[in-house]
């Protein structure tokens, strides 16, 4: 199951961006910006899911993922709960589905879970009967990231289709490339993969993408250039020759903004890293839309919620 439309028992989950059709994700984008108005301001909250309780299941490291799953589901008038493995029952043996079960007879409503190992919101959707949101699972698929890249891409160009939109970086290793590839190709965008051909598998090339292995011969042809995080925590080591190798093939400078389209819109989901994957001159400049992707992240996530805990999905 990898589908808001699609079915576990009687619920539906958002476990990834794979086998959505166009028309349910314009559906969720078109949700999300009327949630635009509430995730700006604070005083605009709605009651949507008044007494609804979402838990946080978070396994691995975040902080904009994390915290905007919880102010989404606050902000539409749900309590939260934040889960870590540290401190809880895990470390006494009992089993992950175990500790979910115990959760949703507490009266939890829907989970967020973010887990290193590809396929856990998968494995968990089929043992408990809420929605499941997949907030990302090791390297397989980050769908809400994936969506609030899509959304911001829409907002800032005002169309998906017929755009040209590069993904530069750890391809490999990237769960968020592999939930905008998705997306982006079924709205109609063309997507080209760049990296060190160490971090570019080459069947990612069966999603339907190109493969350049040379970033200065790619920009000039990108709309969109979405500069994706070194995953340092998930390689083996030998994948590229050093880091300052790395960024002088690779990372986004000034110079390189100069050779690209003058309205080159440039993204990261973050956390990003400075003079490794783009400079601060880049980061902070008018073509980057870095911090509005955090902001959209908060509609994004209030749409699922939404759309999950009261079947409007």
């Amino acid at each position: 199951m990898t589908a808001v439309a699609e079915t576990t028992q009687t619920c539906s989950h958002l476990l990834g961006l794979e086998g959505l059709s166009a028309r349910e994700l314009n559906s969720i984008l078109d949700q999300t910006e009327e949630f635009i108005p509430a995730s700006l301001d604070a005083e605009k909250r709605r009651t949507d899911l008044k007494g609804k309780v979402v838990a946080n299941l978070f396994f691995e490291p975040s902080t904009r993922t994390r915290i905007s799953f919880g102010l989404a589901a606050r902000r539409l008038g749900a309590e939260t709960i934040d889960f870590s493995p540290s401190g809880s029952s895990l470390s006494k043996g009992e089993s992950f589905i175990d500790t979910a079960k115990n959760l949703i007879a507490l009266g939890v409503d829907a989970v967020v879970v973010r887990h290193s190992t590809p396929g856990t919101p998968h494995l968990l959707a089929k043992h408990i009967n809420v929605p499941i949101l997949n907030a990302g699972d090791g390297a397989h698929e980050h769908p809400t990231q994936g969506l609030l890249d899509v959304f911001t891409i829409r907002q800032v160009k005002g169309k998906v289709a017929g755009l040209t939109v590069a993904l530069v970086g750890d391809i490999a290793h990237s769960r968020v490339a592999r939930s905008n590839i998705h997306a982006l190709i079924t709205l109609g965008a063309k997507v080209i993969v760049c990296g060190p051909p160490t971090l570019v598998p080459k069947e990612v090339k069966q999603l339907g993408v190109e493969i350049d292995c040379d970033l200065d011969r790619v920009l000039p042809r990108c709309d969109v250039v979405n500069v994706l995080r070194i995953q340092f925590e998930r390689q083996r080591s030998g994948l590229f020759p050093s880091i300052q190798e790395y960024f002088r093939l690779f990372g986004m400078t000034q110079e390189r903004v100069k050779r690209s389209r003058p309205d080159m819109l440039l993204l990261a989901p973050g956390p990003i890293n400075r003079g490794i994957e783009l400079t601060p001159e880049v980061a902070d400049g008018p073509n980057s839309a870095i911090l509005k992707q955090v902001t959209n992240g908060l509609a994004v996530r209030m749409a699922v919620l939404y759309r999950l805990l009261l079947r409007k999905g």
